[in-house]
């Protein structure tokens, strides 16, 4: 099979859907070689060059002009004499000419309409002109969780025979063990506490860092936090670390590379991860993968990356969330037990398991 992707994602984002289609790319050419894999784009970067570098990846430049992914790069893709078109990140083009091609489409969540809030209005209704005529237009859909495929079928009204749910690993790093010299030199680095919990993402209402962060106030526990600020929000959490004197408690890091990230997973003693909403939850698997014990919400699609032996909360109740905190800081014991069971589960996210699952939706759309 010779298989085209919409390569902007792989290209152009550092974490979120640019993780995805590198992870997607790198899984299919390690464990189906045989296959062609053209990575589509008006230009390359140097994210993803190893990847490029593996002998059935190669990278094709779009064809130029303004919006050239939309209308032309579908062509290209025809051109090449690919049998199947992958949209990654809920889009497909536009325009097609009328050489026999298949098309997939990536569906991460519908976020935007469980929770109009967190979006502006004119964001809400191009994501959802552009969601509903790629799933449309998709031989298949693939959703990246249960909870994804319920949501398209409700939001988009697109019937559950034509999808199919793939789910999302995390790197390699997570899966690798570090040395413990590495792990004392990032420990060092970012001056991170010897024990501490640990969060990682976007630093947004959605995510719930003033949730946690409250949930700290009046224990001694170390904070360490990752991830990028939303100005408005970040100040909102910073003006309640200020009037309740926790600064020596609540550590951010910026500029951590992904094998640093790795380590400071191994690192920590609990992974708390209370999001309001999730299409599937990345660091949880990726916590999951690094030994770490895990506390996340009761909702959305946290409980399918979780499994059952993470401890789960009400996103919206600080009380809830502070008693798990406390009870698996301070019992080795259990912290122990749900990380062998987490780490048992968290296989069915390998990267064979998914290469496998994602080959059969290729084989199959193929047949359509």
């Amino acid at each position: 099979m010779k298989i085209a992707f919409d390569g902007k994602r792989f290209f152009n984002n550092g974490s979120g859907l640019g993780n995805y289609s590198r992870d997607l790319v790198r899984i299919l050419a390690t464990y189906y070689p045989d296959n062609e894999y053209l990575l589509l784009n008006n230009k390359k970067s140097e994210r993803g060059k190893e990847i490029l570098a593996l002998p059935s990846v190669s990278f094709i430049e779009t064809s130029k002009g303004k919006l050239s992914r939309q209308f032309k790069m579908g062509k290209d893709a025809q051109n090449a004499n690919c049998d199947i078109f992958h949209g990654l990140s809920g889009e497909l083009p536009l325009r097609w000419n009328e050489k026999s091609i298949k098309k997939i489409v990536t569906i991460h969540d519908l976020i935007f309409l469980r929770y109009p809030k967190y979006y502006g209005f004119f964001d809400r209704k191009i994501h959802f002109w552009k969601f509903k005529k790629a799933a449309e237009q998709a031989d298949l859909i693939i959703a990246i969780s249960e909870q994804t495929k319920a949501d398209i079928i409700k939001f988009l009204k697109i019937p559950e025979n034509k999808i199919r749910v793939v789910y999302q690993g995390c790197h390699h790093s997570f899966k690798e063990n570090k040395p413990q010299e590495f792990l004392e030199s990032v420990q060092d680095k970012f001056k991170i506490p010897k024990e501490f919990i640990l969060n990682v993402g976007t630093i947004e209402e959605r995510k719930n860092l003033l949730n946690i962060v409250k949930s700290f106030n009046n224990t001694e526990i170390p904070l360490v936090v990752v991830g990028k600020k939303k100005e408005k929000y970040f100040k909102k959490v910073e003006r309640f670390i200020i009037k309740n004197k926790l600064q020596n408690q609540v550590f951010f890091l910026e500029n951590v590379s992904m094998e640093e990230l790795a380590a400071i997973y191994k690192l920590a003693k609990i992974f708390v991860y209370p999001s309001v909403f999730e299409g599937f939850g990345i660091p949880v698997i990726e916590a999951l993968f690094s030994g770490t014990a895990v506390i996340t919400s009761n909702s959305s699609s946290l409980p399918e990356a979780g499994g059952k032996d993470s401890l789960y909360i009400d996103p919206n109740n600080i009380d809830d969330l502070k008693s798990k905190i406390l009870f698996l800081w301070s019992n080795e014991s259990e912290r122990k037990r749900r990380v062998e069971k987490g780490l048992l589960y968290v296989q069915k996210f390998s990267d064979e398991n998914i290469a496998k699952e994602l080959m059969k939706v290729y084989r199959e759309t193929i047949t359509i």
